[in-house]
């Protein structure tokens, strides 16, 4: 957008609010004016006001000389322009290829004509009208990028914010900066929460004061000025509401972020809406983010190395990272194994050739092996993982070397694994990332994700799972019989070939094998997936994790097997009952990113758990 089209673009959002401003004067402060008359292209109820207010923003758009896209809050999107008006779907019109250059609109103006209508007809001063100007770019869809211009109007009092990419961001005439607040209890804190969000009210809790003026595009606009430090919709915001302010906020030197404290980058649509947490400064939004999303994220001044012992590139690749945390100042641990692997390797005479062979079969690591000097006295590192009371643990493996790692660690110590093995489900990163995610981590720059743990009893035994418990039976091909009880219900008899108690860890595993749910791990439940059955219609269930489930054998004679994770093996008997509850222990892990559980999904299940064979010891 070049600087005429710039004030092209002005000059109408300018006319917009004028005109806009008069329409509504009349119907201020009146009930009958609130009315809710239809649903708007957004879904929500649309009342007389909006339609006066929006009915002036199409008619100056369409009788402009200029033709233009626009995203509005009741008509949804249309081409407007010349004289004409046409209803689109902008993205589909985004990705015509058979529109001419001269036909081509010059903007989209994305515009909530009254932001606070509730306000206005009770004549409560905070409603406005929010116009954001973007381009129209070339081949691909419109984001929040593309946001050229913002322009934000309180009609009640005359404030009048505008905002220009690149340039700040003034308010009538004045530049404005965010404050300079960076402790949570000094905050003067904005915005909309959701019922029964604990995190949430947390951060209300610490907060000096609470604001909720019922305008996003005034509050928004407000943290760029100073008026409030931080603000936050866990609502939901339309896009429409925020394509302004975000600009505003962003030009005065404020963030504005997800809930996850990432980048902002909806597509620009009638249809799209985020969650926005915005503040004065990093300092300030990184210490909400963190309570939002319940992050214990800390300094990791210990940490364990464990590994798989029997393939050559595992053992390396600790004895590297082992060196890359002692360079950092990092004390560590060495999983006793590995480290009697390590001291046993390093006294190899065929070593030089063991690292060059290894090299070879697996380049992805060769740059860091090169030249790798095992000079440490490992011993001296060692423990035994019941042992370990480090502030982090990096598991080098696959699945089942986490599990069993995991299983066998008396302290809830964040795990983050690295794939050495196949699928790799539970492990954070690929062996390309690892230090440079590590140099994230020991700058505290991680999230720590919860997960929960099965904990298992059968004849005054007692057992854990993070994945889950398979029951079957110990004869191949034989049938067993069994009675499921939630919290004491009967909920099914059946006969199959086994049983899967899952926690939502596990369902990616086994029981999405045995026809299970894939099953979010935020999600607090358990799945209970009979394998095989020999009943018409039954299905797996999902139940709540605070229930206890029990599980009993109904076919004499026949006695089954349950497995926790892969890794333990039990028997039970004819009419011995196994309940499951949730472990009052949970399993954390270090997480890179807030994106993992979908993005695993999407990268690990395609391909099959294929990966490449390592040479085993």
């Amino acid at each position: 957008m070049n600087d005429n089209e710039k004030k092209i673009a002005s000059d109408l959002a300018y006319e917009i609010i004028r005109e806009v401003g008069k329409a509504i004067r009349p119907y201020v402060g009146n009930p009958e004016s609130g009315e809710k008359v239809k649903i708007g292209a957004d879904g929500t109820p649309t009342s007389f006001i909006d339609i006066i207010a929006e009915e002036k923003v199409i008619n100056i758009l369409k009788n402009s000389p200029y033709e233009s896209y626009l995203i509005s809050e009741e008509v949804g999107e249309l081409k407007l322009g010349k004289g004409k008006q046409k209803s689109i779907t902008l993205t589909q019109e985004l990705r015509r290829t058979d529109i001419a250059p001269e036909e081509k609109p010059k903007f989209i103006f994305l515009v909530d004509p009254l932001d606070g209508t509730s306000n206005a007809v009770k004549q409560i001063p905070a409603y406005g009208i929010s116009i954001a100007v973007a381009n129209v770019p070339e081949g691909r869809l419109a984001t929040l990028d593309d946001v050229e211009l913002g322009f934000i109007s309180n009609f009640e009092n005359g404030n009048f914010f505008e905002g220009e990419k690149g340039k700040g961001s003034w308010l009538n005439n004045q530049e404005v900066h965010p404050s300079n607040t960076i402790n949570i209890n000094q905050m003067s804190l904005g915005g909309f929460t959701k019922s029964s969000t604990i995190t949430a009210s947390k951060l209300v809790d610490n907060a000096r004061r609470m604001r909720v003026l019922g305008s996003v595009v005034l509050e928004l606009s407000y943290v760029a000025s100073g008026k409030y430090d931080a603000f936050l919709d866990l609502r939901g915001s339309r896009i429409i509401d925020i394509a302004a302010s975000k600009l505003i906020l962003e030009e005065a030197g404020g963030i504005i972020t997800n809930k996850y404290g990432e980048k902002l980058d909806a597509k620009l649509s009638i249809h799209e809406k985020t969650i926005v947490v915005a503040a004065n400064n990093e300092i300030l939004h990184n210490q909400i983010v963190n309570i939002l999303i319940e992050n214990d994220a800390h300094i990791i001044n210990e940490v364990g190395v464990v590994s798989r012992i029997d393939d050559y590139k595992s053992i390396l690749y600790s004895a590297k990272i082992i060196n890359y945390l002692l360079t950092n100042d990092v004390s560590v641990v060495v999983e006793k194994e590995l480290a009697d692997k390590l001291d046993e390797l390093k006294k190899d005479p065929n070593l030089d050739n063991i690292i060059k062979t290894t090299q070879k079969e697996a380049p992805e690591i060769a740059d860091q092996i090169n030249n790798l000097k095992l000079d440490i006295n490992y011993k001296i590192l060692s423990k035994t993982i019941p042992e370990f009371e480090c502030d982090m643990a990096i598991i080098l493996g696959g699945d089942g070397t986490l599990l069993r790692t995991q299983n066998k660690m008396t302290q809830e110590i964040p795990i983050f694994g690295i794939n050495m093995g196949t699928v790799g489900f539970l492990t954070e990163i690929e062996v390309k990332d690892t230090f440079k995610a590590l140099e994230r981590i020991l700058k505290g720059d991680y999230f720590i994700e919860k997960r929960t743990k099965l904990i298992v009893s059968h004849e005054n035994h007692y057992y854990s799972a993070l994945n889950e418990v398979v029951i079957m039976t110990d004869k191949p091909a034989k049938m067993l019989h069994f009675e499921v009880q939630v919290d004491g219900e009967v909920i099914e008899e059946f006969r199959a070939d086994g049983l899967i108690v899952s926690t939502p860890s596990g369902s990616t595993a086994y029981s999405m094998s045995a026809g299970g749910s894939i099953v979010d791990p935020k999600v607090e439940g358990f799945i209970i997936i009979p394998i095989c059955p020999y009943k018409l219609g039954i299905r797996p269930f999902i139940v709540s994790n605070n229930s206890e489930i029990s599980v009993k054998l109904l076919k004499k004679g026949k006695k089954a097997i349950f497995v926790m994770d892969g890794q333990t093996n039990e028997e039970a008997e004819y009419q011995e009952k196994i309940k499951f509850k949730k472990s009052e222990k949970n399993v954390y892990f270090i997480r890179t990113s807030t994106k993992y559980f979908y993005k695993k999904v999407k990268d690990k299940l395609n391909i099959g758990g294929i990966n490449r064979e390592h040479r085993s010891i």
